[in-house]
């Protein structure tokens, strides 16, 4: 067979054989049909060519002095993968032969062999390991665009995570919303009807005051009651109220004096339930342009809650904070917490879990922190009890 054209002119060639005669004749053929060749008498020669010039194919006779050819293909195909080996063997060596090949040799030729039949070795070898290589470039390229894709498909997966949490966490605010406005509506109803009784205990709480032989101790009482009933009296009014913006009733507020005057209310009862009382207040708290009243219906429900947790004694915590754009404020008991199926539903209009509640508290309290632009959150504490946070910002915009 005689090459017209050799498409691997140019590759390197090396050819390892302490017989000079056949590495000679070898040396002649490889250089006429273009290639660059080099020449080793053993081994150790060989294995230095080979990291020099990391050539295509090595031609390694397999019996040579200082190192065999056996072990210089080992260490070719171990630190040079993309370097192959055509081994030369001995007639009548069929063992050395499946030994060669079990070892990485791309393929033997017996000596003495032909020209043509080394040509066509050569070329097929040529061929092959083209055809490896450039499998293995297509096999790394698919292994990153498979790396590629699979790291899309993880950001792709993040992204509609995060945007169905976001639509859930949409369609939880506008069924909240509708909640809210429904719990409006039925309040402005409730407020009309409660008006009424309420007018006739102040009428006859200022009746009994006008009596002359009530003594100083039950005035206070029947005095308290009257205050009460004015302050229900107002919330009613704010109820009643179709426009909040159009209120005067907003003005600079101090969050702390609202507290105070929320635990100064509440005082007996705590003291009755022995429970122990824990406050940080940071006085220096900016104040907030609100409405006393509304304000206060959110503490005093959620105090209120807190100690309903605790009958037989605890500790009620209240703290007061704020940074630059917004004031924090926190109220947490130590009774048995919020049932774990509970705890997504408490601010539902009425939702309760107490015998005679009426599910508005905890509604209201959301309706008010919300019209200001806040929010508040819920959880359960590590050793026992719940924790509410507020989160009210120091400028407000009204979104009634």
């Amino acid at each position: 067979m005689v090459f017209q054209h050799n498409p691997f002119a140019g590759e390197r060639i090396i050819v390892a054989d302490d017989d000079k005669t056949i590495a000679k004749l070898a040396n002649f053929l490889l250089e006429k049909i273009g290639f660059e060749v080099y020449s080793a008498e053993n081994g150790e020669e060989c294995l230095l060519l080979v990291e020099k010039y990391r050539p295509a194919l090595v031609l390694l006779d397999y019996m040579m002095p200082v190192m065999n050819g056996l072990e210089a293909l080992k260490k070719i195909r171990q630190q040079y993968p993309d370097t192959y080996v055509l081994m030369f063997t001995g007639k009548g060596s069929e063992e050395v032969a499946v030994e060669v090949m079990k070892a990485g040799a791309a393929d033997y030729l017996r000596k003495p062999f032909a020209n043509n039949s080394l040509r066509e070795r050569i070329n097929t070898i040529l061929s092959l390991r083209k055809i490896e290589i450039e499998n293995r470039v297509l096999l790394k390229e698919r292994e990153m665009l498979q790396g590629e894709i699979q790291r899309w498909n993880l950001k792709l997966e993040d992204r509609v995570r995060e945007k169905s949490t976001e639509l859930e966490q949409a369609h939880k605010e506008i069924v909240q919303a509708e909640k809210l406005a429904t719990l409006g509506h039925i309040s402005a109803g409730m407020a009309h009807e409660i008006r009424n009784p309420l007018n006739s205990i102040n009428l006859f709480a200022q009746i009994l005051l006008s009596n002359e032989g009530l003594d100083e101790e039950n005035k206070n009482y029947v005095s308290k009651i009257t205050q009460e009933v004015e302050r229900i009296d107002d919330i009613l009014v704010q109820m009643l109220a179709s426009d909040h913006d159009e209120k005067t009733t907003q003005k600079p507020l101090d969050i702390a004096d609202v507290i105070e005057k929320v635990l100064r209310e509440c005082q007996l009862k705590i003291d009755r339930q022995k429970v122990t009382l824990k406050l940080d207040i940071d006085r220096s708290t900016p104040s907030i342009h609100a409405d006393f009243l509304e304000i206060e219906q959110i503490f005093t429900n959620l105090v209120a809650n807190a100690l309903y947790e605790m009958p037989e004694g605890g500790t009620l915590t209240l703290f007061l904070r704020s940074d630059e754009d917004n004031i924090y404020a926190g109220v947490s008991d130590t009774g048995p917490g919020i049932p774990k199926d509970n705890i997504s539903r408490i601010f539902d209009p009425f939702f309760t879990t107490k015998e005679k509640g009426t599910g508005f508290g905890l509604s209201v309290v959301l309706r008010i922190i919300k019209s200001f632009g806040g929010k508040i959150t819920v959880e359960n504490l590590p050793d026992s009890g719940a924790g509410f946070l507020i989160e009210l910002p120091l400028f407000p915009q009204s979104v009634h």
